[in-house]
């Protein structure tokens, strides 16, 4: 499978990919941590139409992995803040290192440009992970989404 995945900036046309590769990695991909209030509430916070991923890819840099021709992870950079916006992977296809080369390929775009640090304000499927890649733990907050909780833990990484 890895050698079917291609990693590039993303495009217009990858919008309506990212906007199901959103929705099916909140609904399907944390529902082991957060219960399906949350998932909805989170889901719905940003909206299943191309159009607002159009308008994202604006605000954000955004790098795309992509399996025959289709959008199946994504992440969003806000270079400015050296931060990761959103980091999503097609729920069948985590855990499979695709999400771990999207991290490498923003870290690198960030170096690039004199970044000394690297943040992200994680969910909770995802923070342990990034801890075991040498991210470190700066707490946990919450925020909410329609009404529901949701914890998420903030996390930094020096860029060497």
């Amino acid at each position: 499978m890895r050698e079917r995945i291609r990693y590039r900036e993303a495009l217009p046309r990858d919008a309506a990919d990212q906007a199901e590769v959103f929705h099916h990695a909140v609904m399907q991909g944390a529902a082991g941590r957060y219960t399906l209030a949350q998932r909805e509430a989170w889901a719905s916070a940003l909206p299943r139409e191309a159009s607002a991923w159009v308008a994202r890819q604006t605000l954000y840099e955004t790098l795309i992995a992509e399996c025959d021709g289709r959008c199946v992870g994504f992440t969003e950079l806000d270079v400015i803040e050296a931060r990761i916006e959103t980091l999503y992977v097609w729920p069948s296809l985590a855990r499979r290192g695709i999400g771990g080369r999207l991290l490498e390929l923003a870290e690198a775009q960030l170096r690039e440009r004199g970044a000394s640090r690297i943040r992200i304000e994680a969910s909770l499927v995802l923070a342990d992970g990034l801890e075991r890649r040498g991210w470190q733990r700066l707490g946990e907050e919450w925020v909410e989404r329609q009404g529901e909780p949701l914890a998420r833990i903030r996390l930094e990484k020096p860029l060497m």
